[in-house]
């Protein structure tokens, strides 16, 4: 990973940089929006060391929440992404493994396998991310189809990014 932290650090600038000055400025019914900034975590290598993960979500996270100024909601919300994803990996796992130095993209293992990732983990994420945002199960059907509603637009948004290789691959 550390030879292509140049490739990384652009990928992390790019999708910031849209993430911040033109996603979270769009109004979609109030309450929609699209977080491209998780593809960022999402196609990391396989084999980071879970620290390492969870410390780049946390970093992540702060930097949007000081973006948006929500308190730490997105740092939350990105630290449970990146606990989950090992786990989720594995689930996802080819049955003979992941080869050395495989990034979790469609390049890699098929659009299929990267669009049931990239679900499984976008709406945990935001499931997660809506419920620290309401902080109350007063209305919880409400904030499940906010969660639900938000979640679709950015798998969207990150199969797009993904289909004209913004972040095709940082091994290339």
């Amino acid at each position: 990973m550390i030879n292509y932290l140049g490739k990384y650090l652009i990928n992390f600038l790019v999708i910031v940089f849209i993430q911040v000055l033109i996603l979270n400025n769009l109004n979609l019914g109030g309450y929609i929006n699209p977080w491209l900034y998780l593809l960022f975590i999402l196609i990391l290598p396989v084999e980071i060391p879970d620290w390492m993960l969870l410390l780049i979500g946390f970093l992540t996270g702060l930097l949007m929440d000081m973006f948006l100024n929500t308190i730490g909601m997105h740092a939350s919300a990105t630290v449970f992404l990146a606990f989950i994803r090992p786990f989720l990996l594995r689930f996802f796992a080819p049955r003979d493994g992941y080869e050395p130095g495989s990034l979790p993209i469609p390049s890699h293992f098929g659009v299929g396998w990267f669009l049931k990732y990239v679900s499984v983990t976008v709406v945990a994420h935001h499931i997660f991310l809506f419920y620290v945002e309401v902080f109350n199960f007063d209305t919880p059907l409400l904030t499940l189809w906010k969660a639900i509603v938000s979640s679709v637009f950015t798998i969207a948004f990150i199969m797009v990014a993904q289909m004209f290789g913004a972040t095709k691959s940082s091994r290339s």
